[in-house]
């Protein structure tokens, strides 16, 4: 399919029928006079008085508790870049009916304007103030799509103030998938995180936190080399933001041919084709590349290959081991939610990447084959969902749409809050929970 025919269809999906991707239905029958009433006034004075009594009944009593606000202001748009909240609209509608898709968790998009500087650009302390008043109505808050360095401000203070889960997905989805990708490709070619050397290329907000978290899994932030549009972020530079120089480096590298030198990741979050086959000869043997530029990578996984990287992943779904965030935060918030969780720590973080890793291993059961194969038949000519467990090449992290995925992360998610103390509901039967999970998500897909 040729750009043009997928921009006409993609406009036809967003157009025809009801404008958009999203509606409102209701969980309750609202079909006679004392549906009526109970649904709204006399009978819903009961539930509101219950929760004024008592703000624990909230939970209880309405949708709160599966209820999750994708918050954007419209200043990092995928690929796009700040075209407005209105602009970004269609991407917040797109995250709910993945959240819905993939977790049956109800999701509400939230574009916000009038949160800007006089540049255009985030003003923290508006968006901040605007999102901490939604906390009464909601369980949980994905922030999406907001500009760097504001968006570390934004998620760091909303942390502090509102009683519920915050996650800037941009920042922690794609480093708990390539984190999962990393320490499987890391166990296949036999080498250790910390004894690793990182080349990142890309500093806004998906760089820095991927890389802030794979030190928080094992690796040296001494073996770190992060680029920008500028180059090596070195000491010798004068034009770097806070978040920038956690990661400077006194080193003679300039490039990023220089610093890819020797290097056993490559983590791109850039432009498309700015690797080399060259600049991947020149990487140390097994060497390890995530090229995630969207829609065109960093380099081609077959020029990689064929330059003598040992794994190669990117964004796109039309290649093995794609790095896609709808891997990690259906499940992350379904476990944070079930629990109740006050926060999604980095104890949680760790575990839905852990789980990833783990799912990757395990023999793909002959019950599941069938929707594997009906997601991806190009794959399944190959004979890929026969695997009997142990790691590939080819499938270092899970594939969307196994639906294994969900219910093994939300229950790794659970166990960590429990563990680290935000959980308000504990789970006592962990193997029971993830089975009721996957019937019930099951169900919820037919």
């Amino acid at each position: 399919m040729n750009a043009d025919e997928l921009k006409k269809m993609a406009l036809a999906y967003h157009a025809d029928g009801k404008p958009g991707k999203i509606t409102v239905t209701s969980s309750k029958p609202c079909a006679t006079g004392l549906d009526l009433s109970l649904a709204y006034t006399p009978g819903v004075a009961a539930p509101c008085l219950e929760i004024k009594a008592d703000r624990e009944q909230v939970w209880k009593y309405t949708s709160r508790g599966n209820l999750v606000a994708v918050v954007s202001d419209g200043t990092a748009v995928l690929g796009l870049g700040n075209i407005g909240p209105e602009a970004g609209l269609p991407v917040m509608e797109g995250k709910s009916v993945l959240f819905k898709r993939f977790a049956d968790i109800d999701s509400v998009p939230v574009c916000l304007g009038k949160v800007f500087n006089e540049k255009g650009r985030t003003d923290a302390k508006k968006l901040i103030a605007a999102v901490e008043c939604l906390e009464p109505t909601f369980g949980g808050i994905n922030l999406e799509d907001i500009a760097s360095p504001a968006c570390f401000e934004v998620e760091t203070e909303l942390k502090k103030r509102m009683g519920i889960p915050v996650f800037h997905d941009d920042q922690h989805g794609t480093a708990i998938i390539s984190l999962a990708a990393i320490l499987n490709a890391l166990e296949l070619v036999g080498k250790k995180i910390g004894e690793c050397k990182f080349v990142v290329n890309g500093a806004g907000a998906a760089g820095i936190s991927c890389s802030r978290f794979y030190i928080t899994a094992g690796a040296k932030k001494e073996n770190f080399l992060m680029c920008d549009s500028k180059g090596v972020i070195h000491s010798g530079r004068t034009d770097l933001n806070p978040q920038k120089m956690e990661f400077v480096r006194d080193t003679d590298a300039r490039t990023l041919a220089d610093a890819m030198k020797g290097a056993d990741i490559f983590l791109g979050f850039s432009a498309p084709n700015c690797v080399t086959p060259e600049m991947v000869k020149s990487m140390a043997p097994n060497a390890i590349m995530f090229a995630m530029a969207n829609p065109v990578p960093e380099i081609y996984p077959d020029v990689a290959l064929a330059a003598g990287a040992a794994v190669v992943g990117t964004g796109r779904s039309d290649f093995p081991n794609q790095i896609n965030n709808v891997l990690g935060f259906p499940g992350i918030f379904r476990g944070a939610l079930d629990t109740r969780s006050s926060d999604i720590n980095e104890e949680m973080k760790l575990a839905a990447a852990l789980a990833l890793a783990e799912l990757a291993k395990a023999p793909i059961p002959e019950e599941i084959r069938p929707e594997l194969e009906a997601a991806y038949p190009a794959e399944a000519k190959t004979g890929l969902f026969k695997h009997q467990g142990g790691l590939r090449r080819d499938m270092v992290i899970p594939k969307p749409f196994d639906p294994r995925v969900v219910p093994h992360v939300a229950r790794r998610v659970a166990e960590a809050a429990m563990k680290s103390g935000v959980a308000a509901i504990a789970i006592d039967d962990f193997d029971a929970y993830e089975k009721e999970l996957a019937c019930r998500l099951k169900a919820a897909r037919k």
